[in-house]
Parts: C-alpha cells; sequence; structure tokens
C-alpha cells in the first residue's frame, strides 16, 4: 500500500475534568502518566508512527500548550505543531488539521487520533487503520472507526450501521452510516448493543482533506470559505491566519457539523483494546494491582504507601507518604495542592467537583 500522502493529526487541546485535581487546565490528561512509563500523548504519537513517518505527524493543540508538546514530542517538527489561540471543538480542529496536511500535499488523506485514548493492541490498530486509508483514498467516503462495544455505557455515543457495503482485508467489513446518538441512557445503550447494529464513537476518523473540505463546504460553508486560503500558506504564515478565523468561528463538534449530515460516511469496526480512559475508575481497571488488588500510580516519584487492611484502591500521589487503614474501594488522589477522595464507584461524579469551583469562580483549583 502506498502511505506516501498519509498524514496523522493527533487533537491535544485539553479536557479531561473527569481526571481533576491531576487533569486540570495547565496539565490536561494528555500529558500525565496515567498508563505506563510515558504520557498519553506520547503513546498516541508513537502508535501513529507505526503507520506514518514523524515528519507527516501534526498535533493541533491550544496555545497554552504548545512548549509542553514541543518538549514530549522532539521527533514531531516544530512546525508541524499547531497552536489554536482559542478552543472551538473538534469541527474546526480536524479542518485545520487536514488543511495544515493539505498546504504540504494537495493529494493528503488525514488519519485524526486523539491524545489522550489508550490502544491496547497497536498491530491491530494499524491493520484497521490501513483498511481506513485505503478506502479513503479511493473515493469521496468519509471513514469514521467505530469501536465494539465491550458493555453498556451512557459514557460514549453510539453509531448505528446500515448497509453493508463491502467486504475488506483481514476480515473487516465496511458499512454505510445510518445514524449518530449522542451518550444515550444506560437501558438505550443495553438495546442498542443487542441489536449488534451500534458501535461507540470514538472520534476516529480518516478522510481525504480535499473530501473533508467537500463536507464543511455544503455544510458548513461559512467555515469553508473562512479557511479556504490556508493551503496556500507557509506553516509560518498558517499559524499567523488562525486568530481571526478562530475569533469567528461558532463552537461544533465534528458530529454535530459533519458526521450527523454527511450522506457519504462510512464505517469500519476496530477492535484493539480501545479505551479513552475517561475517569480514575478507568485508571484503576487498568493499572497493575498489588495482591490486595491496590493499585498505585506515580507520575515522577517512588510511591511510598502503608496500607493495612485495605483492599481495591486507587492511590495516586508523588513523593509524600500515604498511609490507609481499613479503606477499600476508595480512589485516594494527591497533589501539592489539592486532596481528592471519592468511592471508585463514583468516579464520573469528579466533574461536579470541576463544575461547582467554575460556578464559584475558584479558578486556581481548575
Amino acid at each position: 500500500m502506498n502511505l506516501d500522502h498519509v498524514y496523522a493529526v493527533i487533537l491535544a487541546g485539553g479536557g479531561g475534568t473527569r481526571l481533576w485535581p491531576k487533569s486540570r487546565t495547565k496539565t490536561p490528561k494528555q500529558f500525565l502518566r496515567l498508563t505506563g512509563r510515558n504520557t498519553m500523548i506520547q503513546y498516541a504519537a508513537q502508535r501513529m508512527s507505526k503507520i506514518v513517518p514523524w515528519s507527516r505527524i501534526i498535533v493541533v493543540t491550544n496555545s497554552l500548550y504548545f512548549d509542553e508538546v514541543k518538549k514530549l514530542l522532539p521527533e514531531v517538527p516544530t512546525e508541524n505543531i499547531v497552536a489554536e489561540p482559542e478552543k472551538r471543538d473538534t469541527a474546526l480542529a480536524m479542518l485545520v488539521g487536514a488543511l495544515f496536511a493539505k498546504s504540504f500535499d494537495p493529494d493528503a488523506i488525514v488519519i485524526n487520533g486523539a491524545s489522550d485514548h489508550i490502544i491496547t493492541n497497536d498491530a491491530e490498530y494499524v491493520t484497521v487503520m490501513k483498511s481506513a486509508i485505503q478506502v479513503a483514498s479511493g473515493n469521496q467516503y468519509l471513514v469514521t472507526v467505530g469501536i465494539t462495544p465491550s458493555y453498556a455505557t451512557s459514557a460514549f455515543g453510539y453509531i448505528k450501521i446500515g448497509t453493508d457495503l463491502q467486504k475488506l482485508e483481514h476480515g473487516l467489513s465496511l458499512f454505510k452510516v445510518d445514524s449518530f446518538t449522542e451518550k444515550p441512557h444506560i437501558s438505550t445503550a443495553r438495546a442498542f448493543i443487542a441489536t449488534g447494529r451500534y458501535f461507540w464513537n470514538a472520534n476516529m476518523y480518516v478522510w481525504s482533506a480535499a473530501a473533508l473540505q467537500e463536507a464543511f463546504k455544503k455544510h458548513l460553508p461559512v467555515l469553508y470559505e473562512a479557511t479556504l486560503h490556508l493551503t496556500t500558506l507557509s506553516p509560518a504564515e498558517f499559524q499567523a491566519a488562525l486568530p481571526k478565523i478562530y475569533a469567528q468561528a461558532e463552537t461544533i463538534s465534528i458530529d454535530y457539523a459533519i458526521s450527523e449530515k454527511a450522506n457519504n460516511l462510512v464505517l469500519i469496526p476496530g477492535d484493539f483494546g480501545w479505551n479513552d480512559v475517561g475517569d480514575w475508575k478507568v485508571v484503576y481497571d487498568l493499572a497493575k494491582k498489588d495482591e490486595h488488588n491496590n493499585a498505585l500510580v506515580s507520575e515522577k516519584h517512588e510511591l511510598k504507601t502503608v496500607l493495612i487492611n485495605s483492599t481495591g484502591n486507587l492511590v495516586y500521589a508523588n513523593g509524600k507518604l500515604v498511609a490507609l487503614v481499613g479503606v477499600e474501594n476508595y480512589t485516594i488522589i494527591d497533589t501539592p495542592e489539592i486532596l481528592m477522595i471519592c468511592p471508585i464507584s463514583r468516579t464520573q461524579d469528579v466533574k461536579k467537583v470541576v463544575e461547582l469551583l467554575k460556578s464559584e469562580e475558584k479558578s486556581e483549583y481548575l
């Protein structure tokens, strides 16, 4: 397969409020070591480098994080780090990434990936992505890779498949996309999974830059016109043109802007151990456990703990001695400024703390 026109775009804009207080405005979750020795963004880039050379990896990030991305990913050319002047959600970020690739290559095919997701089977990921590249290269399809649901959850959006279009290599199939449902109620999610026609939406898209432009021309023409000139610019000129575009652009996700409206969207199922590491329970589930099912995590220092009659806990601390006596199934997250404790079963509710701090304008803790 010819991959000479393929580029990878990694979205690294921030987020992760359910992983507060480690994930904060200055240190969003993609810059944390949650599941191993490397940060989430480093794992994402290393995975992409198995498909494209480092010179064709593009990172779209917030201007606040430019220096951190540059430090963590020295293999990525500095000019390939595109700094968004403001947050505008995934539609504009993905368009900007595709247009940056097209400014180098008019025939650019783009793989989109998040900087804060975990994939445990890189080999299968590469296989699926290469099939998606082949589909996106051969026609005007917009390709999404849907994750086969392993359980019912209301934490993810769902994609319903329609017609079976064709059989691909490696036992993969290509389906027409029928509809999207954003984070349904748990009972609805169970009903979806029972049909075998629904997949989790992981925001993994593969498309030609030209096909994405056409989609924006049809469904979001104002933004299409505002960004049309970007492909003619040098990297420095491209970056300098963004503030004016972002100041006038609406905040909208790629799903609402394009995916739910496009009639040329297709899906390839992906089974490669995907997880978005959305809250502390997921970190606990993915972490190595001791003989009492305690998960002990540290960023930089050796974790010092004394655990007596304590089981099923997640402890995340740096340098400080943490002692637990008779504690079961709790999350203990310690930072220099904040100590957060909650039952592992309630980690989805951590975002409520963030919302409360926002409402009380306590930005120093966000």
